[in-house]
């Protein structure tokens, strides 16, 4: 079982829904995640969302004029991207054990992000496996950029990978760091909590 269902039961995907659309009516700007993936490939790409809960990053990638798929465990989470946007891309699985070959299109994405602390929110000792299959879902030269908390102030759970883990298994998948922010507005990063970090596929280790 992920930490993720340890932590909601599977079964938040409304109430997950309605907190972020209470901040985007509250006037916060909601899509940073989608505004920086934008600036790393260019318009038409094909994105894959890992991880994509209820659907807000795709939903915005794919007003932006990207190819996207959304892939995700959680029933609840899908059931609420698929009556936001049904005409997209929508798939339930594990990001640890599913064949990126039978996504739509087959494994040739430009881009897959994982947002929304997917990292430390996955089974316990399955962070390499979902980094192995995510690096196989891209093209060669392709991007992976995910953000994740690093400490107790920046998740809701005990802190369960650091930046060098995190490395090391994508190093181990053929994926080289290209650049680390702290905030999905791009901010540098200088150390801290929370950090965005792109990694390019160099090869198919």
């Amino acid at each position: 079982m992920s930490r993720w269902e340890e932590l909601t039961g599977g079964t938040s995907g409304e109430d997950y829904a309605a907190r972020f659309a209470a901040l985007a009516d509250s006037g916060r700007d909601m899509h940073g995640e989608a505004r920086l993936c934008a600036t790393l490939v260019p318009t038409g790409a094909r994105v894959l969302d890992a991880g994509c809960g209820t659907g807000r990053v795709m939903i915005r990638l794919a007003e932006l004029g990207y190819d996207c798929v959304g892939l995700d465990l959680d029933a609840s989470m899908l059931a609420v991207a698929r009556r936001q946007a049904p005409q997209l891309s929508w798939m339930q699985a594990d990001l640890a054990t599913f064949d990126p070959a039978e996504l739509p299109g087959g494994a040739d994405f430009d881009l897959v992000v994982a947002a929304g602390n997917i990292f430390p929110l996955l089974a316990v000792g399955t962070e390499a496996a979902v980094i192995k299959h995510l690096a196989a879902a891209l093209r060669p030269g392709g991007l992976l950029v995910a953000g994740f908390g690093l400490d107790a102030a920046h998740l809701p759970v005990p802190p369960a990978i650091t930046l060098p883990e995190y490395d090391a298994h994508c190093a181990a998948s053929g994926l080289a760091l290209v650049n680390r922010f702290a905030t999905w507005d791009a901010a540098p990063y200088e150390g801290g909590g929370y950090a965005v970090s792109v990694h390019r596929v160099q090869s198919r280790g």
